[in-house]
């Protein structure tokens, strides 16, 4: 079995170039998957069938894993099984029809514009690291980028000129995103004033946002950067560096965007995903329809 996965690792590291995270992610569920269909060995991967993967799915919901974990479970053993039909471990496909348990997709928190802009505001930029987080809190809400994304980018992926940044997203897959006037500004700062202070080494490459030892941001310290401006803002709601991108994404359709387009700006693959922040107010919906409506 551990060939079998060590196999498989490299099928979603070479073959479908996913990310990091997502290859611990599934090479993790898979490892679960076939320690409960078969155990100490007494099959192999060709004589699994579909009412294995049907008892390991209702397995994880009897000891209480959500609907939405066991989706991600599926998705894993399903990629899985995919990959031993193309490399002849397998001469069958026992997902093939069957369906991705289904999960309540529920509504991400969403501040107004208002709190966003007294969260942002809320940094003390007196200092090169305050500088430094009101550019990334600018980038996080301006850009609607994932924290992993923000700690991906260097200098040369903003376009100051075009106001365009290009993004690493999930997959290593590149896309161009819009940065607004006020955004790319902090930014224009945060590169005059913060980062020749930060920056230990001027002859090495190195990421656009730097920590107070000249090293890459972190995940956990823009979580951090995120939760300190919620708190000095005064805001108590459980407030992440996604719930900048859900502000982003909401804002943008609020206002009217194209789904489509925030999409592309999000760096979905599948627009269903993006569907989720069609989450409106009623109260807007109905003043839409009120001003919009020739019938009204």
């Amino acid at each position: 079995m551990i060939s079998a996965i060590e196999q498989f690792e490299q099928y979603l590291r070479f073959e479908k170039g996913a990310a990091e995270q997502t290859i611990a992610a599934y090479c993790h569920d898979v490892r679960q998957y076939l320690a409960f269909v078969i155990g100490s060995g007494e099959r192999d991967i060709a004589s699994l069938g579909e009412d294995d993967v049907v008892r390991f799915l209702n397995s994880l919901t009897e000891m209480g894993i959500s609907a939405r974990s066991v989706a991600r479970y599926f998705s894993a053993v399903r990629h899985f099984h995919r990959f031993a039909l193309d490399y002849g471990l397998s001469s069958t496909d026992p997902t093939e029809l069957l369906r991705t348990p289904s999960f309540e997709k529920t509504l991400p928190d969403v501040l107004t514009v208002e709190q966003v802009v007294r969260l942002i505001e809320a940094t003390d930029t007196n200092t090169p690291i305050g500088i430094r987080d009101r550019a990334v809190l600018e980038v996080l809400y301006g850009c609607g980028l994932r924290v992993g994304e923000v700690c991906r980018l260097r200098s040369v992926d903003i376009a100051f000129d075009h106001r365009l940044v290009r993004v690493l997203g999930k997959g290593s897959k590149e896309r161009i995103v819009p940065i607004g006037n006020v955004a790319i500004e902090w930014v224009r700062t945060y590169l005059q004033h913060a980062y020749p202070l930060l920056r230990k080494s001027p002859k090495e490459p190195t990421a656009l946002f730097l920590s107070n030892r000249g090293a890459p941001l972190n995940r956990m310290t823009v979580w951090l950067i995120v939760r300190a401006a919620a708190r000095r803002a005064g805001l108590n709601a459980h407030i992440t560096p996604h719930t900048l991108r859900h502000c982003f994404a909401t804002h943008l359709i609020e206002a009217g965007a194209d789904l489509r387009a925030v999409q592309e700006m999000l760096g979905h693959a599948d627009i269903s995903t993006t569907q989720i922040y069609l989450h409106l107010d009623r109260l807007y919906l109905s003043e839409v329809h009120r001003r919009c409506h020739p019938r009204w």
